[in-house]
């Protein structure tokens, strides 16, 4: 793993940070345009300068460069601004592998190179802490960021939109940013090969069968999202078609055809969504071909995944995100740990040989199915899962005598309910372990468990390269 990172260059530094009593009157024109230095990154990537005292942000621009900003948007205390011509580019600045890196989520840091986005992560979380406070943030260690040898080629789901074109031809692929505008994805460097070869045979496939998408406009067609996920450990493939209502007319032909053209798809499932909503999912999931679930292979252990079953997209560093949580949690073998948020209990049943008994809980109840059916195939019995919230399930544990030693969680990037924290500095567990895939919403919630836990160190893990996602994990003691 490469944790050789020049911390110089986004390092924390006063004078960078937004001030608290910025001009807000400055006159400024949609397209006017003016000379700017870009001082840092802000937390989603773009670059950040002052104009006449006020803050502008700047999509692409990188640190330490001179560029020509035109006006984008006007807020009462901030301006967005494009690149109109780059002056004095970074040294960090690189080409972009993806061509539409600029038009889509997932590439945002694409141009800027790897040891400076490691960097920049480190310094997000500080950024996170500065603004939101929470007792003894300036003395935290914040460890160098856990990067990847290869930053490429680590996503294991592809989940795109299908639509028709201009033209009448089947596309795939995500919506340009802040928009509905579909951008046809053909190659992506960040995507397993596996995902990005089945996802475009299931494109050639739909045209030459003929097969209905989804229009937004009137609501009307068959297919929504495709969604093709890889088992890295295993190399099994999953195919999921997101439609708006059954029986999925072409369904025979499709089934076959992708069955015989990719042995690797041993699952193809179909999904039912009718409702006019930005939800990907609906309610209903149903086996079109092969077995309901892939098998994923973590740290020697075997996890069955149905469709919505939540995985981290990078198993490469989830390895490495689950060895330093079980490394932060030092547990014995009498020890007890509550695992919330737990999915399928890949991280329960990782840290289970080092413990006495886990208990886990998640609000989707075939992923705790998953859970205990990972846990009988693996052979692990000091492991048990429930559906419901951990809010509601962990003070039922307390009332029935269940005393956990240690506490790890793995929230989504909403952070903790107050309800599991107020469970939590209930519980009051010694060792507490909080993996956070939201450095804004990790520092939000430190500021209630610091009032009853002190932070011994915060250890960054870049999950996503090439975007400006952070995950970390905080290494608590109680105070």
């Amino acid at each position: 793993m490469n944790k050789n990172q020049p911390q110089h260059r986004y390092h924390n530094s006063n004078n960078h940070r937004p001030r608290p009593h910025q001009e807000t009157g400055v006159q400024v024109k949609l397209g006017q345009r003016f000379p700017l230095t870009i001082k840092r990154l802000g937390i989603n990537g773009e670059g950040i300068g002052y104009f006449k005292r006020k803050l502008v942000f700047v999509k692409g621009a990188l640190p330490n460069e001179v560029i020509v900003a035109e006006v984008t948007g006007i807020k009462p205390s901030f301006l967005t601004a494009k690149i109109h011509r780059l002056k004095t580019p970074s040294p960090d600045r690189v080409k972009p592998r993806d061509e539409y890196a600029s038009e889509v989520g997932g590439f945002e840091l694409e141009h800027l190179a790897y040891p400076a986005q490691l960097a920049f992560k480190r310094d997000v979380i500080l950024q996170s802490l500065e603004k939101f406070q929470p007792k003894g943030y300036r003395n935290f260690q914040l460890k160098p960021t856990i990067g990847m040898d290869n930053p490429y080629e680590y996503r294991n789901k592809a989940q795109f939109q299908v639509r028709r074109d201009a033209d009448g031809h089947v596309i795939a692929g995500l919506y340009r940013e802040r928009s509905h505008d579909l951008v046809d994805l053909k190659t992506c460097s960040v995507q397993m090969p596996a995902t990005m070869r089945v996802m475009r045979g299931v494109v050639d496939l739909m045209e030459e069968l003929n097969v209905s998408t989804y229009d937004e406009k009137s609501g009307n067609g068959l297919v929504r999202t495709v969604v093709v996920r890889v088992a890295e450990g295993t190399g099994e493939v999953q195919v999921v078609f997101v439609t708006t209502k059954a029986p999925f007319p072409q369904e025979a032909d499709m089934v076959d055809q992708l069955l015989t053209k990719f042995p690797e798809v041993v699952s193809i499932m179909q999904n039912i969504n009718n409702d006019k909503t930005s939800l990907i999912w609906g309610e209903k999931t149903k086996l079109l071909a092969g077995k309901p679930q892939i098998c994923e292979v973590l740290n020697g252990l075997q996890f069955n995944l149905s469709a919505r079953a939540f995985l981290q997209l990078n198993p490469y560093q989830t390895v490495r995100l689950y060895d330093e949580a079980l490394k932060a949690l030092a547990l014995s073998d009498n020890e007890t740990v509550i695992d919330a948020y737990s999915g399928v209990g890949t991280i329960g049943l990782s840290i289970a040989h080092a413990a006495k008994e886990v208990r886990g809980m998640d609000v989707i109840a075939d992923a705790v199915d998953d859970a205990n059916e990972n846990a009988r195939i693996n052979g692990i019995d000091n492991v048990h899962y429930e559906t419901g919230t951990a809010e509601s399930i962990i003070p039922e544990w307390l009332n029935e005598g269940f005393k956990p030693d240690a506490l790890i969680v793995d929230p989504p990037r909403t952070g903790l309910d107050d309800g599991l924290i107020n469970a939590i500095l209930s519980a009051k567990p010694k060792k507490f372990v909080y993996i956070s895939c939201n450095p804004s919403t990790l520092a939000r919630d430190l500021v209630k468990l610091t009032k009853q836990y002190h932070v011994d160190y915060i250890q960054s893990v870049d999950m996503m390269p090439q975007t400006a996602r952070c995950e970390a994990v905080v290494k608590f003691t109680r105070a």
